[in-house]
């Protein structure tokens, strides 16, 4: 260890061990109401931004000073405000108003209730996310937020290992994630394969352990003016743990009725804290997960040319109905290592904090199994000599790190409550493809590739300041970012090609001409403004300015206002425009990647924005941000003090979206060859893509919540709740064809593209939620119904035609496909053994509901000769069919 470094090392410990250094207490306490202890009560330090809530046991700590006001809200209790005179505050809550849980996204100023906010947002704590019985993160708010969406991909290669998600059907790329209020860092995979969120870039949602959340904040609204780019649809904030009374380990495992996708996970979180207010809470977590099988079972084989009547193949083909297919959920491990620390200053005239962490992540997928009649085997590479050969499927392998830290400082500064901070977030993804060959390669080939990778990585430093004065709750600051993106080439076996039938089977590796590394930076400056004339009336307002050095700058505004109506409810709205900046992984992403494509296995390009051949030879344009319009309007109503219902309408529209295109390929008009064709063939490759500026797309819906608690019910207490949203997403006027692709008769987004992000994702989802409690036992009984979606055939013949308005042709519209919306029911029980040793048995999908199999009407697309029995590029709620689990946790 260097000087320097000891140096530092030493200053660090002297000013921990220093009694003089940091003065603010630690406050603890237990919630309770007539029935016992109250887990998730938000406990706030009036007038600033610190918080907690409260863990199982109702038991709380806090930094606070004597003479500091603690406001407890939980919804369906009283909220009440205690004057710190120790460091042990004990409360007793009372049903009252309710919707009035406290929250801190989208308030820089001060915290607000849900009552209190002109906007909606949902406040969910750990053991509400844990109630849902599902494994991670993404599938957790899946089954508690009504417009966030996360199922499981198959057959899709990487995308298989981060399965997108998104909120209000407007991508993954539209939804912020923050950490601590502080921007996540987005994944380095682009979704490229015939998936909802195609061509969107996303946060790796499973890179963040439940057990190191205390709670997360979804805010439902157009936020960009306060937080920047990517907060379109909305904002996603994971609020770390702080202090624990206790060391929890929790341990889990599951596996599917029907024997396969064995599960194991455990967790640990602890804490260090002190009576100056220092704390240190640290998480560690493995958890597994095995594949899961649910193929089709075609009988016969249209993919190829080769059929169950041929004279060759035919028996093979009988002998194998599945085609060796695995079609299902990937195996996983992952280990997470997460931190959260904060030291004050004296005189709690500020603090010092750090959080981050680490997270190593292994998948394996499967790809299209290749039969005997496919790819052939004849050195014995795959098989032993002598055996029956009965063709292959290629794994595909992920390694994926996200690592991600932040530290800064908060003190106060001429009454102004500022906060400086640095982050840096990393992910980084390697590929290997294995159990496949190279066919150019012959008896040289090997059987396992390194096909290449990908990095993305941001910097970001923030100082913001914030004041309540009275009536007026100010806040402005600045942000200065810098982003990075690489692609690094595979082994030259993986892309070995010469004869145009070779590469890596399943996929062709990176090749030097596609790795690259680019970076860009930018800065924004905001302001926010709350004005609360009268107790009943507040309104907002706020604006951003950004500044991009690769494509420009945009300035964001948005205005907002709550009326009350005493503590019955309230009436909120709020407009705002937004914006969002192409990603660098969609700017500079290229590869060739193996798909169907007219009913054979080919080999299709990605070009990115900047090949002369996108911009020079077809006329693309520069990438350039998209740009959004944000209204919303509702109320929230008690109607009684323990039920309470919210509406909330919105419309969002996105014009100069960016997407990717579909397959661009041979006209079929062997007369003459246009300049696309040129291309192709030059490449060796049978279609192209690219991303582009095309598409305006027009977003309406609806969120509703009901919430009804704390109703006796026997010796119990019966809480339920009912939410759902209701959208429907559509395109608006043409889609901007460039000249030389529409002069050629070209269709860059067909049928089968608009309706990924305009039926991919259920239009509505309704969440009924039964949460019962008595003595020792607890009992979740939730329903979840997924609204239907629907899958269209690519156009083959339209060339740009008014979908919206013409007839469709009768080869394009009979093969389209809606499956019906289906209702998921999940029945978790918990029983508290003692104070220290609790369980959980959870039993989701009870009744094994799948989703419609797929209706081929004759055609090989949509199954891909029979592979697929459930649809896979549009996708409810994941095929695995009922799952049971079970858990225990230990406190010490």
């Amino acid at each position: 260890m260097s000087k320097f470094l000891k140096t530092k090392w030493l200053m660090f410990l002297f000013f921990i061990g220093t009694p003089g250094f940091l003065l603010a207490q630690q406050v603890s306490g237990v919630v309770k109401d007539d029935s016992g202890a109250l887990p998730g009560v938000s406990v706030i330090v009036q007038g600033t931004s610190k918080g907690t809530t409260t863990d199982f046991d109702g038991k709380y700590t806090i930094n606070a000073s004597n003479g500091d006001v603690l406001v407890f809200s939980y919804v369906g209790y009283e909220s009440q405000e205690n004057t710190v005179t120790g460091n042990k505050m004990n409360v007793t809550m009372e049903s009252g108003v309710a919707l009035d849980a406290v929250v801190l996204t989208g308030n820089r100023a001060k915290p607000r209730t849900i009552l209190d906010s002109p906007v909606p947002i949902d406040n969910i704590g750990l053991d509400e996310m844990r109630s849902t019985g599902q494994p991670t993160i993404d599938k957790m708010l899946t089954y508690k937020v009504p417009s966030f969406n996360s199922t499981t991909q198959a057959i899709s290669d990487a995308t298989a290992h981060f399965d997108p998600a998104d909120l209000r059907g407007l991508g993954p790329s539209r939804t912020l994630v923050l950490v601590n209020g502080k921007r996540k860092n987005q994944s380095a995979l682009v979704y490229i394969n015939d998936t909802p969120g195609k061509g969107e870039v996303g946060v790796d949602l499973k890179s963040i352990p439940a057990a190191a959340i205390e709670r997360i904040e979804v805010l439902r609204d157009g936020a960009s003016a306060q937080y920047g780019s990517d907060a379109i649809a909305g904002v996603i904030n994971m609020v770390l743990k702080k202090n624990v009374e206790y060391t929890t380990v929790n341990v889990s495992s599951g596996v599917t009725t029907e024997g396969d996708g064995f599960n194991f996970g455990v967790d640990l979180n602890t804490g260090l804290s002190n009576e100056n207010g220092s704390y240190l809470n640290i998480t560690a977590g493995y958890y597994e997960q095995e594949k899961t099988n649910r193929p089709g079972s075609p009988g016969t084989d249209v993919l190829i040319g080769v059929g169950a009547d041929d004279p060759t193949w035919g028996a093979w083909l009988a002998d194998n109905p599945e085609l060796g297919m695995t079609v299902g959920q990937p195996e996983l491990q992952k280990l997470d290592l997460f931190f959260n620390a904060g030291i004050p200053f004296k005189n709690d005239s500020g603090e010092f904090y750090t959080f981050g962490g680490i997270t190593s992540r292994q998948g394996k997928s499967f790809a299209l199994y290749r039969g005997p009649y496919w790819v052939g085997d004849p050195y014995n590479l795959l098989h032993e000599a002598g055996s029956d050969y009965n063709g292959f499927q290629p794994t595909f392998e992920t390694d994926v790190m996200d690592n991600n830290l932040t530290a800064g400082v908060k003190w106060k500064l001429f009454n102004f409550d500022v906060d400086f901070s640095g982050t840096y977030g990393r992910n980084r993804i390697d590929y290997d493809v294995n159990n496949t060959l190279n066919p150019d390669l012959g008896a040289n080939s090997p059987t396992e590739f390194a096909v290449g990778g990908y990095t993305f990585s941001n910097s970001l430093a923030n100082l913001d300041f914030s004041r309540s004065l009275g009536q007026v709750n100010v806040a402005f600051g600045a942000e200065i970012k810098q982003e990075m993106f690489s692609a690094r080439a595979g082994d030259a076996a993986s892309y070995f090609n010469p004869t145009g039938n070779g590469n890596a089977q399943s996929f062709p590796g990176l090749q030097p001409a596609n790795a690259v590394r680019a970076d860009r930076h930018n800065y924004g400056v905001y302001g926010d403004l709350e004005w609360e004339p009268t107790d009943a009336l507040l309104i907002g307002g706020a604006i951003r300015y950004e500044d991009f050095s690769d494509f420009g700058d945009n300035v964001s505004w948005k205005v907002s206002g709550r009326y009350s109506l005493g503590d019955k409810g309230a009436l909120r709205a709020s407009y705002s425009t937004g914006f969002r900046a192409p990603s660098l992984h969609q700017i500079y992403l290229s590869n060739v990647q193996t798909l169907v494509s007219g009913g054979t296995i080919s080999n299709q390009g990605t070009f990115n924005n900047e090949d002369p051949i996108i911009r020079e030879d077809l006329g693309v344009p520069q990438l350039s941000a998209e740009t959004s319009k944000n209204i919303s309007a509702g109320i929230t109503y008690k109607i009684k003090p323990n039920l309470s219902v919210s509406a909330d309408f919105y419309n969002v529209k996105v014009d100069d979206r960016v997407l990717f295109t579909g397959e661009i390929g041979f006209d079929g008009d062997d007369s003459s060859i246009n300049p696309v064709e040129s291309i192709l063939i030059a490449n060796s490759i049978t279609s192209l893509k690219f991303f582009v500026n095309a598409v305006n797309t027009n977003t309406t819906g609806v969120d509703l919540v009901v919430n009804y608690s704390n109703i006796d019910l026997g010796n119990g207490i019966l809480n339920a709740t009912l939410a759902a949203n209701f959208n429907e997403t559509t395109i608006e006027g043409e889609i901007d064809t460039p000249a030389l692709l529409e002069a050629n008769g070209y269709d860059i987004f067909n049928r089968k593209e608009q309706s990924r992000i305009t039926s991919s994702r259920p239009k509505s989802k309704v969440l009924l939620g039964l949460d019962y409690g008595i003595k020792k036992w607890n009992f979740n009984l939730n329903n979840t119904y997924f609204g239907e979606v629907s899958w269209q055939h690519a156009n083959n013949g339209l060339n740009g035609a008014d979908l919206g308005n013409g007839p469709l042709p009768l080869d394009d519209a009979a093969y389209d496909q809606t499956f019906a919306g289906k209702v998921i029911t999940d029945l978790i029980i918990g029983y508290e053994f003692s104070e220290k040793v609790s369980a959980n048995i959870s039993v989701n999908n009870l009744l094994n509901v799948y989703p419609d199999e797929i209706d081929t009407k004759g055609d090989f697309v949509t199954d891909l000769g029979g592979r697929f029995k459930y649809p896979w590029e549009v996708n409810q709620f994941g095929f695995n069919g009922t799952v049971l689990n079970a858990s225990i946790a230990f406190k010490f």
